[in-house]
């Protein structure tokens, strides 16, 4: 393997073809050129150049090794270049992704504010499940996704949604009419549990498993998707804890929301892969929370 200095030291030889001229570009003594090239000709077994006192050339084999080594210099530093471009500038391509449709409308004020700020970047927009949400970050299908607050091993940005928790229950539920529950209610009915590559820590505050005064609440079945576990709780299989915003996007006949009067408010916002963090990504994230504290209420 050779290093990148005698790739260099060689290809810069090869090209001015003189000692002192290749020491002068590379800011190194005529002496240590000298070396560079001795021992990358011990390497190869065979003399890169044929030099005198006045000439220095190529030799067959140095020639073709040039020859061979110059477009894959091209090609890593153009590789190099690419990556510094991505990983530093706003140019190129963003994808970003919402959970639920009341948050798209977050996410498009976003989107206005960063495109106006860097047209020079294409934004993609697209919804992912419950069940694929985690895994489109790990795999970089979306860089960006507008989600529930905690979501384990993301970096996340500043709120931009808080919003009140409903226990939704089935309309026969006896809980229906109720004016307001208790978290400690979760102990006396089934909850329905969201897919299993959920993040946990999400989980852990939606669906816990006891409730603060100790009490274990028993676990319902799982569905794939919020539609389907909605179906579960109209099924009268489980009852659920959602945010406000669920009982006006998924307004169901079948399907009552209950305000839980003490439990504390969900929070929304941007989460990313922290190996993501590029300029892009922090562009987005200020754009989303200049975008959000310039919306008019509600």
């Amino acid at each position: 393997m050779l290093e990148r200095y005698e790739i260099e030291t060689f290809l810069t030889l090869a090209e001015e073809l003189h000692f002192g001229r290749t020491a002068e570009r590379l800011r190194v003594s005529t002496g240590r050129v000298s070396h560079v090239v001795k021992k990358l000709e011990h390497r190869i077994g065979a003399p890169l150049f044929a030099r005198t006192s006045r000439v220095v050339r190529l030799t067959p084999i140095g020639r073709r090794l040039a020859e061979d080594l110059t477009p894959l210099v091209a090609g890593m530093d153009e590789a190099v270049r690419r990556a510094t471009e991505s990983g530093r500038g706003t140019g190129g391509r963003l994808t970003v992704a919402f959970l639920g449709e009341w948050t798209a409308p977050v996410l498009l004020r976003a989107v206005e504010v960063f495109t106006r700020r860097h047209p020079e970047c294409r934004v993609e927009v697209r919804e992912v499940q419950l069940h694929n949400s985690r895994q489109s970050l790990l795999d970089g299908s979306i860089d960006i996704l507008v989600a529930a607050y905690p979501f384990d091993g993301m970096a996340c940005g500043p709120p931009l949604l808080t919003e009140s928790r409903l226990l939704a229950v089935a309309a026969t539920h006896p809980l229906a009419g109720a004016g307001s529950v208790s978290v400690e209610v979760l102990a006396d009915h089934p909850v329905v549990q969201y897919p299993v590559v959920t993040s946990a820590a999400f989980k852990r505050d939606r669906t816990p498993e006891h409730t603060p005064a100790g009490r274990p609440v028993p676990k319902g079945p799982s569905g794939a998707t919020f539609s389907e576990m909605l179906t579960l709780v109209a099924m009268g299989r489980g009852v659920l804890p959602v945010g406000e915003h669920t009982r006006h996007y998924y307004p169901r006949p079948d399907v009552a929301y209950v305000p839980i009067a003490d439990a504390p408010p969900i929070l929304r916002g941007l989460v990313w892969l922290g190996s993501n963090t590029t300029t892009r990504v922090r562009e987005f994230v200020r754009a989303a929370d200049d975008a959000n504290r310039d919306a008019p209420p509600g």
